[in-house]
């Protein structure tokens, strides 16, 4: 018998103490400590303050100093500024000016907010990880720039997330680049974020994972009943493209429909957000986003990146896209009341341990192949070596074709072949990446090397 079968007997005898295998995923105490700083009061605050602009409407004033999107953006910006004092944090304005279209009336100056924090890891520091939440509001009519359009939940409460955990990741250090992005124009057609993704795609920019953060603020639907135990993340399958492209038609003809790299990397958000926010469930929603709906991870998924959507578990759309107003008693309107704020910082939570576990993790393999020059029962997978200087090995990790996430890990060591006594027709593989503190990969996909 070889040695990688003994490897294996080992290794899925010991899978009830997973935490024992070597090359296992690990806490880390800098993640525990970014996951305990975020706070609920002060995600608060930060929805209230926005909420005080009246409206965040993308055509609004630009110009007075406390009403409208113009003092909006240029407080975020100083806040970010301010928070971020004494750190590698750099913020700055993205601008573009958006012509006519259906939603826009007028050419329309478009500002993003970014707070970039640059990685500490030569091998790692061109690998970015991207989060968002847009800054900009509406009422019923998506074309009235001067009605009141609180936007508490919608999305302020995506916007406060985003600040909170810069604010709060500032103060540490990773290997990879994290953007903290508050973005405009999503409700005129996620205009803010695709010229972000266009010029990240003009630029090669290696972005390695997005999320958006849109409508986290309530844990109660339009019954009243709550639900402050998940928060749903949307995660795109094959890509809506006109004509595959070579990859698409590789997932499809390798029964790797599951395996895209949103897939990949809900799962790996799922796996670090449910180990550091305790009793607290990620649950992937296997679609792009809601049914027929859009939000600002869409313009990185049509450039090639992986790209996710955190949503609260059930909207109340009697508090969102809605003028303020009483019908039968009922307050109507996107109002701070409704939202809670405990809940919106557990999703924060989640984000930010995703983000932290990514950033500090090597890169996902790259070049994942099942060598198939003969039929055999045995799986041999290569992958070409990754760059980090702390890298401790791979994790070879498979389920079965009915499962959605990974069953079982094998850890194989500092090597860039191994071969599985178990056949590729039956389970799904995947390869991660582990550094020497435990931190772990998404999986990469194997694809057919003939």
């Amino acid at each position: 018998m070889r040695p990688q079968f003994f490897l294996l007997a080992a290794a899925l005898a010991a899978l009830p103490a997973a935490a024992a295998e070597p090359g296992a995923a690990r806490r880390q105490a800098q993640i525990d400590q970014i996951v305990k700083q975020i706070s609920p009061a002060r995600i608060e605050a930060t929805i209230r303050k926005l909420v005080g602009f009246r409206t965040r409407h993308t055509m609004s004033d630009t110009v007075s100093e406390t009403e409208g999107i113009g003092a909006a953006r240029r407080w975020i910006k100083a806040e970010l500024e301010r928070c971020g004092a004494g750190t590698p944090l750099r913020v700055e304005f993205d601008s573009h000016v958006a012509p006519v279209s259906a939603r826009i009336s007028r050419p329309t100056e478009i500002v993003n907010v970014v707070a970039t924090l640059p990685g500490t890891q030569a091998a790692s520091v061109a690998r970015m990880y991207v989060v968002s939440g847009h800054y900009d509001s509406r009422n019923t009519d998506v074309m009235d720039a001067t009605g009141d359009a609180p936007g508490a939940n919608d999305d302020a409460s995506g916007t406060a997330a985003v600040m909170e955990m810069a604010c709060v990741m500032a103060k540490y250090k990773f290997d990879a680049t994290l953007v903290f992005m508050t973005v405009a124009a999503e409700e005129q057609g996620l205009l803010g974020a695709a010229h972000w993704a266009e010029q990240a795609k003009q630029k090669n920019l290696n972005i390695a994972g997005m999320f958006t953060n849109d409508i986290i603020g309530s844990s109660r639907d339009e019954h009243g009943n709550q639900d402050d135990t998940q928060v749903r993340l949307f995660a795109e399958g094959l890509p809506l493209q006109k004509e595959n492209s070579e990859a698409v038609r590789t997932l499809i003809q390798t029964g790797g429909e599951n395996d895209s790299l949103s897939r990949q990397l809900a799962r790996a958000v799922k796996e670090a957000g449910e180990r550091y926010v305790p009793k607290f469930k990620v649950n992937i929603i296997q679609r792009r986003d809601r049914y027929l709906r859009g939000g600002d991870h869409m313009p990185f998924l049509e450039r090639g990146y992986a790209a996710l959507r955190f949503t609260e578990p059930a909207e109340d759309f009697n508090h969102q896209h809605q003028n303020i107003r009483t019908e039968n008693g009922v307050l109507i309107g996107d109002l701070p009341q409704y939202n809670d704020y405990h809940y919106i910082a557990q999703v924060a939570r989640v984000n930010a341990a995703a983000l932290s576990t990514l950033a500090l993790a090597p890169a996902a393999p790259q070049k994942v192949q099942v060598r198939t020059a003969r039929l055999q029962n045995d799986t041999e997978l290569v992958w070409q070596a990754n760059s980090e200087p702390d890298l401790a090995g791979y994790r070879i990790v498979w389920r079965d074709t009915t499962a959605a996430d990974w069953q079982h890990a094998l850890f194989v060591g500092k090597v860039t072949e191994f071969t599985m006594p178990q056949s590729k027709d039956n389970v799904y593989f995947g390869v991660q990446a582990v550094d020497v503190d435990g931190n772990v990969s998404p999986a990469s996909y194997p694809t057919p090397l003939r």
